[in-house]
């Protein structure tokens, strides 16, 4: 029977061992309860908190506002599990890998769940929920390559009364810890973990990219588009909430990847 997980599944099984790149967004983790940033869900964050929240410049003015809005927005994360999608990657990696062939998962969300599903080919390129670091450059829980547990972090007196005086602190330097999450006015080659020449080189050498519930709308998936285009790899979206084919290049599926990407790896 023909259908979307039959074109995949000829797709995948037409690479041989040549580079598979999965490019997820928020959309992959809206069936584990999370809410979209850009998307048409009616809780997508960004349609009611401006982006001017998410920057480093933001921070420095109010940390407590900062802190605040974030620990109101982890606490949706944090009890979120991995859906039949994020497993399906999981099981997709292996296949894949089992043939020799090159296999990358970058996601944009900072959910970690993909990792919680058993990713091991994993780019987190926004960052992690899970962890924070210091702002201090240099520090050993900062930049270039420092963070923390965010479980580590004693948070309780600033819950109770969010103030500057209870703002968590790194412990090396006493400066206000951040988020371990890449804002709008920083770059991608700020900190080691979010990975990005491990990026740079999928976009400049993946055979074929799947995306996944991505609205395109952040430098990360520009880069693989332009390359994308340049090279002429075939490329998959995987949305129910797309358009058809919104950008030159890409074949849109419209189908809920919770759906499809098992029914995928039934087929491999």
């Amino acid at each position: 029977m023909s259908g979307p997980a039959h074109l995949l599944a000829d797709r995948l099984n037409t690479l041989q061992e040549g580079f598979l790149v999965v490019v997820t967004g928020a959309g992959i983790s809206v069936a584990s309860g999370i809410p979209t940033f850009r998307g048409t869900d009616p809780d997508a964050v960004w349609k009611k908190d401006v982006t001017e929240l998410g920057t480093f410049r933001y921070f420095r003015q109010d940390p407590v506002g900062s802190w605040r809005w974030y620990l109101e927005r982890f606490s949706k994360v944090r009890g979120a599990a991995p859906n039949p999608a994020h497993r399906a990657l999981v099981d997709l990696e292996r296949w894949h890998t089992s043939r020799r062939g090159r296999f990358l998962l970058v996601t944009q969300n900072i959910d970690t769940l993909h990792r919680q599903a058993g990713s091991e080919r994993l780019v987190e390129v926004h960052g992690r929920a899970d962890r924070v670091r210091c702002p201090s450059d240099g520090c050993r829980y900062g930049a270039p390559a420092g963070s923390l547990p965010r479980d580590e972090v004693p948070i309780d007196r600033f819950l109770a009364d969010p103030t500057n005086a209870n703002l968590p602190r790194c412990p090396a330097c006493q400066d206000v810890l951040r988020q371990h999450v890449l804002w709008f006015d920083e770059y991608y080659g700020e900190h080691q973990d979010y990975g990005w020449p491990r990026v740079q080189e999928a976009a400049t050498g993946a055979d074929l990219i799947l995306f996944i519930g991505t609205s395109f709308a952040v430098g990360v998936t520009e880069m693989f588009l332009q390359q994308g285009m340049q090279r002429q790899v075939p490329m998959i979206s995987i949305d129910p909430g797309a358009a058809p084919a919104p950008y030159p290049g890409v074949e849109v599926l419209p189908v809920p990847a919770e759906d499809v990407l098992p029914d995928l790896v039934a087929r491999l």
